[in-house]
């Protein structure tokens, strides 16, 4: 976050969601990106304004913080102030630096807690999607749509992957696809280890752990290709386990899982064809 926060400052002190904008890019990380993800939910909006709005009270204090500490080291160094000074204490300056301090984690608790209730009250769901984390891929059942179930796990072919324009270690077989303006609630567990589920423009990160449910939520607003990954150290191919939400209409939507139910037809959820191939 720091790191952020200075080159905000640097690049003229920006919000959050310009900044983002401009640098973060959608759905996907970028060469030399610097910001945020740009928003594709109504909670990333918000993260990226607090983002934002904190920068405001953390890049203003440091520079504070800094300036003080050069005027003391140059003020009162011992051939600036060879007699030093004997007050012990100022309660003018006591009670500022009690009271100011208060007043800004105040100021920052407020709408941290908003968007913690946001993050945590799931809405009633469009669609309800299960993730189970294994090393190292993913399963998606959809309850709601034929109760049928398929393993999500990272492209190999390199070549052919650039090829189509999709990002190298981020582009997988058999993609998440989820309608747009739906409210979406992705019940994630794991089989083996802790593992992790997170799409930056998404705004979610929630933990898979072995015989926990857990819940989260998002509801996309712009069609496109999304792209996370694991954010949990689980073993050797941690770093090869990544996650795709293609967001599509509501009518390429009931295409998508009309055709998955069909190809599943009762063998093997691997057999599945990948959604690309049906969602052009």
């Amino acid at each position: 976050m720091s790191g952020v926060a200075l080159t905000s400052l640097l690049l003229g002190l920006t919000t959050g969601t310009a900044f983002a904008q401009e640098t973060g890019g959608l759905g996907e990380p970028h060469p030399w990106q610097m910001g945020l993800q740009e928003a594709a939910t109504p909670v990333m909006d918000y993260i990226v304004w607090f983002h934002g709005y904190v920068m405001w009270f953390i890049v203003p204090i440091t520079l504070f913080v800094m300036a003080l500490l050069l005027y003391v080291i140059f003020r009162f160094n011992k051939n600036a102030n060879p007699v030093p000074s004997k007050v012990t204490h100022n309660t003018l300056i006591e009670i500022i630096w009690t009271v100011g301090p208060i007043l800004v984690l105040v100021l920052i608790a407020l709408p941290s807690f908003k968007l913690l209730y946001f993050e945590e009250v799931i809405p009633k769901a469009d669609l309800t999607i299960k993730a189970t984390a294994s090393q190292w891929s993913w399963d998606y059942e959809y309850p709601d749509n034929g109760d049928f179930t398929f393993t999500s796990t990272m492209r190999r072919d390199e070549d052919k992957v650039k090829a189509e324009g999709k990002p190298w270690l981020l582009a997988v077989d058999n993609e998440m696809v989820v309608p747009v303006n739906k409210t979406v609630v992705v019940q994630v567990t794991a089989t083996d280890v802790i593992h992790a589920f997170s799409v930056n423009s998404f705004g979610v990160k929630i933990d898979a752990i072995p015989g926990r449910l857990n819940e989260t939520w998002f509801k996309a607003t712009r069609e496109g290709w999304y792209y996370g990954q694991c954010s949990q150290l689980c073993g050797h191919d941690h770093a090869f386990m990544p996650i795709s939400v293609h967001v599509v209409s509501q009518e390429d939507f009931d295409k998508w899982a009309a055709s998955k139910k069909s190809a599943l037809n009762g063998d093997s959820q691997n057999k599945v064809a990948s959604a690309a191939a049906i969602v052009q």
